[in-house]
């Protein structure tokens, strides 16, 4: 009879058929089992596919990964990083020092100066004092040189900029509170601001991002592009667009407003706030002899800028973390983990494969289960 299962035959009871239905089930079974270190995967169309792994390929995988512990990768990941810090001082270091003393001789030369011709006229050390007040009063945001356009530093607009700066992380750090309860405020605002902001972005990004994505898929079916072709394309389409509309087309229109900064200082001040760097060191308007109407209109202004600017630079940065070079670059550093349900995501176990693999049942191996 060998593996084929015959018709039932007039007289004969279902029993008589169950031994040879289940020598042919182990006979199937056995022939279509995959060898105990293979993965059965569901192909695109062509059913399940058994992969071979061999097994000195798992070997130099375990080698591999025995080398590069996870605390390994975090290690050399912070001393990398810690690396990256000094250089970045180191530089700074020499590129701002000897400028930072210059300035610094300069001031007590005129210091000296001014005290050699008006000394007699000053007690001593009034001087001193008197520049320490304006000095302390100029980094709380109080200027003293009757600057009309300061002359309220916390106005409606002043005060919107502050806040969004708070809630952005930006910080430009041109006014701070004086009171104490101003302080108390800041502190409780902050962080309850802060995720809501974080909130608010997660959901702007979970529209936008799609409609970006939608674009660059088009695009890759227009020019058959590969995926990682087609997000590499749209990862760098959108960064330079970030880059023009936001960085370059603000920085050209500082540039022409504000007579006392370079195009350089103009892109730095952009690039400073879109990244939430804010130093504050450069600030439109400030310092100059405006309306005080134009000065308000100005901080509205850099407030929309602001909001803007920061949601574009995030959707461009969402764009990059997403790319197949960049995820597999954060894998590399992640923690080895157990394989999670979606890693098994289409892998078939042995019972599956081989049921899968079952030709289909006649009509008499039908009738005599039916019996």
């Amino acid at each position: 009879m060998g593996n084929k299962i015959l018709a039932p035959e007039t007289g004969r009871s279902a029993a008589a058929y169950l031994p040879a239905i289940r020598d042919y089930a182990s006979s199937v079974s056995a022939t279509h089992t995959a060898p105990p270190s293979s993965l059965a995967l569901h192909g695109p169309s062509h059913g399940p596919v058994v992969k071979q792994v061999a097994p000195t390929v798992l070997r130099t995988q375990h080698c591999t990964m025995w080398v590069l512990r996870p605390w390994t990768r975090y290690a050399l990941l912070v001393v990398a990083h810690m690396l990256a810090m000094g250089l970045g001082a180191v530089v700074l270091q020499a590129l701002e020092g000897p400028p930072a003393l210059q300035l610094q001789a300069k001031l007590k030369a005129e210091l000296a100066a001014f005290q050699a011709e008006f000394g007699a006229c000053l007690p001593r050390g009034a001087l001193e004092e008197l520049l320490a007040t304006a000095l302390r009063a100029q980094g709380h945001g109080v200027s003293g040189l009757g600057n009309s356009s300061e002359a309220s530093n916390w106005d409606l607009p002043s005060a919107l900029l502050f806040t969004v700066s708070i809630l952005t992380t930006a910080g430009y750090g041109h006014m701070a509170p004086l009171s104490q309860g101003g302080k108390a405020f800041c502190v409780v605002y902050a962080a309850l601001g802060l995720p809501a902001s974080l909130a608010l972005v997660a959901a702007l990004r979970h529209c936008l991002l799609p409609v970006f994505n939608r674009l660059g898929t088009w695009v890759a079916n227009r020019w058959q592009l590969a995926p990682d072709q087609a997000a590499l394309l749209q990862a760098t389409g959108l960064g330079l667009l970030v880059a023009g509309i936001f960085v370059l087309l603000p920085a050209l229109v500082l540039w022409g407003l504000q007579g006392d900064c370079s195009l350089l200082e103009a892109i730095y001040f952009c690039f400073n706030s879109l990244s939430t760097i804010g130093l504050g060191d450069l600030l439109p308007g400030s310092g100059r002899s405006l309306h005080p109407v134009i000065y308000q209109l100005g901080q509205v202004a850099l407030l929309g800028y602001l909001l803007l600017g920061l949601l574009a630079m995030l959707l461009a940065v969402e764009t990059f973390t997403e790319l197949p070079q960049v995820c597999a670059m954060v894998k590399f550093f992640g923690a080895s983990t157990s394989v999670t349900a979606e890693d098994q995501d289409g892998i078939m176990s042995q019972d599956e494969l081989a049921l899968n693999n079952l030709p289909p049942a006649t009509p008499g191996c039908e009738q005599a289960l039916a019996c």
